[in-house]
């Protein structure tokens, strides 16, 4: 039944349930057709099953039954706390990403968002002088908080992120700049003569190839100096970039000096447990501070080494598939290379020691 804008439900009691329920029903289910008929049908299950029993009638509140039908109202900043308490990842970029996109659009029920606030987040980003791929890296926070929401609220909803544009995405990228071999002896040098634990940490950068955070997040268990290697694993403080950036690699040259210095300043657990907190490790954090020193210096950051070292193998005539097995990188090289264990430690070493820049200390 429709009346005022309202649908209802309406049905007459079997006579040997009129005792229960009374001789009619009538309930307001919603203004929307759709929901009504999807309320309509599941209350009558409910009554069906209540009056199965011909003898001993368990009368439900027709009220509350409805109620428990309809969505529950949940905040993105709940769903999004769920979210980031299962992953363990830098919950930095999520939250900067989160604080942004609901001082704009709110911190309002989770299916209530549209596209419109998606494109005024993006609007807004630009607007701040972002680049596309940090806005796209921010567009990719939400729209995996809202998945999530999603999916726990069994909710049928298309993600207002989903295939978002971003005017001229990608054009303002620029190429990332290299250090010279005079700019990586200096920057050694500079580290050793310091005693700085951060500025130590681009010997071991420039002269491995690993990202920040692998280096950052390494526990005491990782770390071999019997044998100079360090094991890249995943481990309780902090995950892996992919499946490929597991590996060991042999510590030559400043590499392991080094490390043999940054250990000094270790607790019992960690390399760098300054940058522990709540058992996870910041390596944003690290990030920072070592970019300071090497934008002043240098005019690059942390990452050019990394790329700065794949050059340098390159350079060296190092195979492709050993040059991503050395530095975690996915492999686009030939089907075959798919197969195998990969370059053994000795040739591995052996590698790095072709590239690795004379000691000066």
């Amino acid at each position: 039944m429709y009346r005022s804008g309202t649908y209802y439900y309406n049905r007459r009691v079997p006579p040997h349930a009129v005792e229960a329920y009374g001789s009619f029903i009538r309930q307001a289910l919603s203004k929307c057709p759709d929901e009504a008929a999807e309320y309509a049908k599941r209350l009558g299950y409910v009554l069906e099953a209540s009056w199965s029993n011909r003898t001993t009638i368990q009368p439900v509140d027709v009220a509350t039954i409805i109620e428990s039908f309809k969505p529950k109202s949940v905040l993105l900043s709940e769903m999004a706390e769920e979210y980031l308490a299962l992953r363990e990842i830098d919950q930095v970029p999520p939250r900067s990403a989160l604080s942004t996109f609901i001082s704009l659009a709110g911190d309002r029920d989770v299916v209530s968002y549209t596209r419109d606030d998606a494109k005024l987040f993006v609007d807004v980003l630009l607007s701040y002088g972002n680049k596309t791929a940090t806005i796209r890296r921010r567009i990719n926070c939400i729209s995996a908080m809202l998945n999530y929401a999603y999916a726990e609220l069994d909710v049928d909803k298309r993600n207002p992120f989903s295939r978002l544009y971003i005017k001229n995405e990608g054009q303002d990228v620029q190429k990332r700049g290299t250090f010279t071999l005079d700019q990586l002896k200096q920057g050694y040098d500079h580290a050793f003569s310091s005693g700085s634990q951060i500025k130590l940490l681009m010997p071991m950068l420039g002269e491995t190839g690993c990202r920040l955070a692998e280096i950052v997040g390494l526990e005491l268990d990782d770390i071999n100096m019997t044998e100079d290697v360090i094991h890249i694993r995943p481990n309780s403080i902090r995950r892996l970039k992919t499946a490929n950036s597991t590996r060991t690699l042999p510590l030559v040259g400043y590499a392991k000096e080094a490390m043999l210095l940054a250990l000094r300043q270790a607790d019992d657990q960690c390399l760098y447990p300054r940058y522990l907190k709540d058992g996870t490790c910041r390596a944003t954090h690290a990030s920072n501070a070592l970019g300071k020193w090497l934008k002043k210096d240098f005019g690059l950051t942390a990452h050019s080494l990394r790329h700065t070292f794949r050059d340098r193998l390159r350079a060296s005539g190092c195979p492709l598939e050993l040059i991503d097995q050395i530095g975690g990188w996915s492999s686009i090289g030939t089907i075959g290379s798919k197969y195998g264990q990969g370059y053994e430690l000795g040739a591995i070493r052996e590698q790095l020691n072709k590239v690795t820049l004379d000691l000066a200390l």
